[in-house]
């Protein structure tokens, strides 16, 4: 197939400029007149419509014109549903994707969607027009919709990413409700102290020197603590930001990311959650993928790229090595000690019984239950314990300024 480059003209004279696939320059015409244009000009080109998006998208983001469209979970949901719905429904994934692009949509979402039909319009399968937005659908998406386009069953394909991505996102809801309480109180636990010391610590220390009263060693290190705060606490907020930015620079990539994520899943509690949401995130996965007809070797490169703990996501390309040279699957994770006992041997049974996509979908089963069980459990047991906590370093504090009142009410009764 060729590409061809045309100027045409709209039934309404409006000008048109685009690339068209075709194996000739008359099925070009023919496919143009199909769009409702006249062709003006017609040249054979090497550039396809992907590769003059891309240069376009480049160009706007390079000059800080435009972003790279990019959806968000929740509007990929929406969007994976939709078409979902449209095409089980009947419609071929053309007149799908024309129908959604047709509310006019200026988001990110309606510009990826355009870009989608005319892809489609063009002669690009769905697969490949997906790998235009590679933040957007990741490679579990395309290959799931590569695998229904080669078994003529899209539909169920679909259908199958959107039950694949809701339960990826009620997991990952569940990871962040069990961290956000715990980083609530801590916030608003350290606002309450900084108040303290800011405010009413510096009133207390002005009261005693004029006093001049001598203050035990707790209330002389609080003094101390607010005078550096009061003073130096601008300086030391920039360090602080400073430093969780240079941080999460090191987290994000290398060895810091590598120690980092080993050291998560040592945490008491956090580590058994964060294991427990990548054991049933990579079993369903690969689940799904074997289900779609995806082969195992393919499915387990996926699985690794969709995974976000690199311990865990190296432990599982360490399998996939081993499963080349031809050892069962189960075989290989349990070389590497990363994979618990109970997941290795239900991946066991499903290879003697040849449904390893059943088995793998007990294993999300139960490791979704063990994600909720924990989840209650850090809850259950973090509320108190940073309550406590706070009311320990406010208490503390209440007590290092009660000290000198109570010494010198002591000294007026002698």
């Amino acid at each position: 197939m060729a590409h061809f480059k045309y100027i045409g003209r709209t039934k309404k004279g409006e000008r048109v400029e685009d690339v068209v696939e075709a194996a000739d320059r008359a099925g070009a015409v023919r496919q143009i007149e199909a769009m409702g244009q006249i062709p003006v000009s017609i040249t054979e080109t090497t550039k396809t419509v992907k590769q003059g998006d891309g240069e376009k998208k480049r160009f706007n983001f390079e000059l800080g014109f435009q972003r790279k469209s990019k959806m968000k979970m929740q509007e990929l949901l929406l969007f994976s549903r939709e078409l979902s719905d449209l095409v089980a429904s009947g419609m071929t994934i053309g007149r799908a994707l024309h129908t959604l692009s047709a509310r006019k949509d200026t988001s990110a979402v309606g510009r990826i969607v355009e870009t989608l039909r005319d892809e489609i319009i063009q002669g690009t399968s769905l697969s490949d027009a997906l790998e235009l937005y590679p933040e957007t659908f990741s490679p579990l998406y395309v290959n799931l919709v590569r695998a229904g386009e080669a078994s003529g069953n899209l539909p169920t394909s679909l259908e199958h990413i959107c039950v694949h991505y809701e339960r990826v996102q009620e997991a990952r809801g569940k990871v962040i409700a069990a961290l956000s309480y715990p980083l609530i109180v801590m916030v608003v636990g350290g606002l309450a102290v900084i108040g303290l010391m800011v405010s009413i610590v510096p009133k207390f220390a002005n009261t005693f020197n004029d006093m001049g009263a001598t203050l035990p060693a707790p209330t002389l290190a609080l003094m101390a603590i607010s005078n550096f705060i009061t003073h130096y606490g601008l300086v030391l907020l920039v360090l602080i930001a400073g430093g969780v930015v240079l941080f999460k620079n090191w987290i994000k990539q290398g060895p810091g990311q590598r120690k980092w994520h080993q050291a998560v899943l040592r945490i008491p509690i956090m580590g058994a959650i964060v294991t427990a949401n990548a054991y049933a995130h990579f079993a369903r996965t690969l689940g799904t993928l074997l289900h779609n007809g995806v082969s195992v070797l393919p499915a387990l490169g996926i699985v690794q790229k969709t995974l976000s703990n690199v311990v865990i996501s190296e432990e599982i390309g360490k399998a996939r090595e081993r499963v080349t040279d031809g050892s069962s699957l189960s075989g290989p994770l349990a070389q590497g000690k990363i994979f618990p006992r109970l997941l290795i041997d239900m991946l066991a049974v499903g290879e003697e019984t040849g449904d390893l996509a059943g088995s793998l979908q007990h294993i999300t089963r139960r490791y979704d239950s063990e994600l909720d069980r924990l989840v209650q459990t850090c809850t259950t047991i973090l509320e108190p314990l940073l309550i406590v906590l706070v009311a320990i370093i406010i208490g503390g504090i209440a007590v290092a300024l009660l000290l000198p009142v109570l010494t010198l009410t002591d000294s007026l009764h002698v």
